[in-house]
């Protein structure tokens, strides 16, 4: 079930032992489902309880540490994990009022010989509460407890070849999400039933090889609520004119593809209109900028200079990093497009840049995903900017 070699892990848990020794941490508590799988491929819907993938410098292999019923089979079918470093706690930590599985968790770090090291736990991010941060510190009195957020997250910004090819699977269902939705989309059609005929994609994804979950619903804001630019769907029907854009994208082996475009039933105002080219001809000219060694606020300053011909400002980024994504964002959480990000980007990098405009009466978002090369970048899907508008 693994999709990487075991040489292509090995390598990645290289590159985070690495930036752990840079910052003097001697063992790394891994609690993001993706930095989990990206380490392992650990891929169970178990990351509503207390679990983690430990990774101390002393040892060539992580450990995974979760629930007993997770433990025993799903890490044993999904990870490279040798059986001695799976360690399960039984089902009485889950929802107990007075134990915490971070009590387990800190025993067994005793246990290994790390109660006295550095010990780096991923503060930032959704699956991490503040009592089992207060429950580690308890647990462990003697260990120096420091921020180990997005040490696994920077290793994984720059994607391997092979992480590139799952981009490249996850952009084609992307395509085929993208057509479902056209299809669907008519007058008198409901949201619900476009948003079926999308998640219907995304799962059968290609003749070739199926779609995963989605780190999200797919999203749908139409008509005056167009400036709600994170709705899902009801079940409405659509009128003769409406205009709405759609976000979401194909995934597979974890990898997302995402995507934004605009569409409408009948003809758009001219402001419609007017606002739409703008937005594109921002991406244009911000991708246009995109290759190895530009930083991210270069680009961002090219959609900026763009639209401001247009007399349009944008106070929010234009984009940001992808690749692996769980529940509840596909965004790695690391660089943005946007003023005073500095980074550099790199080939291999991959980010969706997604410049939407919200007002409080229509919305328009176009966006992209890419891959940074030498001297440009290359597209993962072959969706045209243009408003999709059907009469």
């Amino acid at each position: 079930m693994l999709p990487f070699t075991n040489e292509e892990y090995q390598e990645r848990l290289k590159k985070v032992k690495a930036a752990m020794s840079d910052k003097g941490i001697d063992v790394l508590l891994i609690t993001d489902p993706c930095n989990m799988y990206y380490l392992t491929g650990y891929n169970l819907k178990s990351y509503y309880v207390n679990q983690t993938v430990l990774v101390a410098l002393d040892d060539e292999m992580p450990r995974f540490i979760g629930r007993y019923m997770d433990a025993t089979v799903g890490v044993l079918i999904t990870t490279w994990l040798s059986k001695d470093h799976v360690h399960g706690y039984s089902d009485d930590y889950v929802d107990n009022t007075t134990k915490h599985a971070a009590d387990y968790i800190s025993g067994l770090i005793k246990e290994f010989g790390y109660g006295k090291k550095t010990i780096g736990i991923e503060m930032e991010h959704d699956f991490i509460t503040p009592m089992a941060y207060e429950r580690y510190k308890m647990g462990l009195p003697e260990a120096k407890i420091v921020n180990g957020s997005k040490i696994v997250n920077w290793v994984r910004l720059i994607k391997s070849d092979n992480e590139i090819e799952m981009m490249r699977r996850a952009g084609k269902i992307t395509r085929k999400i993208w057509e479902a939705c056209v299809q669907a989309f008519e007058p008198g059609a409901r949201q619900c039933d476009v948003a079926a005929a999308v998640l219907e994609a995304a799962t059968r994804g290609t003749e070739e090889y199926g779609g995963d979950y989605q780190s999200g619903p797919p999203l749908f804001p139409g008509g005056e609520h167009a400036g709600a630019c994170h709705l899902t769907w009801d079940d409405s029907r659509y009128p003769d004119r409406y205009d709405m854009y759609m976000e979401t994208g194909g995934a597979y082996k974890r990898y997302h593809c995402p995507v934004t475009r605009t569409m409408c039933l009948g003809q758009p105002s001219e402001k419609f209109v007017y606002t739409a080219n703008a937005a594109i001809e921002g991406l244009q000219e911000a991708l246009a900028v995109v290759k190895e060694g530009v930083t991210c606020e270069e680009v961002e300053a090219a959609w900026r200079k763009t639209v401001a011909k247009y007399g349009i400002e944008k106070e929010s980024r234009i984009g940001y990093s992808v690749g692996i994504a769980y529940p509840p964002t596909w965004g790695e959480k690391t660089v943005s497009l946007r003023p005073g990000d500095k980074t550099v980007l790199k080939q291999n990098m991959t980010l969706h840049c997604i410049p939407g405009l919200y007002y409080e009466d229509f919305g328009i978002t176009i966006s992209e995903t890419f891959r940074v090369t030498k001297t440009g970048h290359e597209k993962f899907y072959d969706i045209p900017f243009d408003l999709l508008i059907k009469k």
